[in-house]
């Protein structure tokens, strides 16, 4: 059920839109932005809001030239009507507004739509000459809640990529840290040590991290947990996402 609640759809409560005939193009305006498709094409998934809106049981209101209008972002629902008309979720060269698309999508209710901008690798909007690089640093640490200052029991950290170049040069450039362990299977290299000092442990991260930077990759979020598992001991989980475009011939 949708409520005025959970969509901003501007409405006359007074009037019932008749039912569109369905040869008729329909014209919409979306934020300030005009757009005309066919009725078939609001209607693609049926338990979709637009195709509620659109089926002659819902009021919609008219802007003052007669047009539907909804109260959204009118450039982003380009992308929308677009995928409407193929089921193809297409987006340019270095598109930034992926958080904004989802939640348009999940405001128009198009599950498929949805699905498609959760995927982690939806369809490149990047030319085929070039794709990302991704690069995940996380780290696990155990710290005992007692010491002062604070005493690292247990680290690892690892690094996970498929530029094997930036894996390479990791285990060459932190070679001090060879003694603890270093596993460079599937993707990744892993460093176990403790236990030790606090500001050694940071320090390692701090050079990893600027070391992937200097490579060109840029931190695309990151996420920090704490866990108490013993009244002595705290786990904390950080965790960083770096990317790069790059081309094909590079790694």
């Amino acid at each position: 059920m949708v409520t005025g609640d959970t969509w901003s759809v501007a409405i006359h409560l007074q009037t019932k839109m008749p039912k569109p005939k369905m040869t008729r193009p329909v014209t919409l305006n979306v934020g300030g932005h005009l757009y005309t498709t066919s009725l078939s094409t609001l209607q693609r998934y049926p338990d979709s809001l637009l195709s509620a809106m659109f089926s002659g049981d819902f009021p919609i209101a008219r802007d003052s030239q007669g047009n539907y209008f909804i109260d959204r972002d009118g450039t982003l629902f380009r992308y929308v009507l677009n995928f409407l008309r193929t089921s193809e979720l297409t987006l340019p060269y270095n598109f930034k507004e992926i958080e904004l698309l989802r939640k348009e999508a999940d405001f128009y209710q198009i599950e498929p739509l949805v699905q498609c901008l959760n995927d982690t690798k939806p369809d490149s909007p990047y030319p085929l000459d070039t794709f990302e690089q991704v690069v995940e640093l996380s780290s696990t640490r155990k710290l005992s809640k007692y010491s002062n200052p604070v005493a690292v029991i247990i680290t690892q950290l690892t690094i996970t990529t498929k530029v094997h170049a930036l894996l390479e040069g990791i285990s060459n450039s932190f070679t001090r840290w060879n003694k603890h362990m270093m596993d460079t299977r599937d993707f990744q290299i892993s460093f176990t040590f403790g236990p030790c000092d606090h500001h050694q442990e940071v320090s390692l991260r701090v050079h990893l991290v600027e070391y992937i930077s200097k490579q060109g990759f840029t931190i695309r979020n990151t996420r920090v947990l704490h866990i108490s598992e013993r009244a002595n001991e705290t786990t904390v989980e950080h965790h960083w996402t770096f990317c790069r475009l790059a081309q094909k011939a590079e790694d």
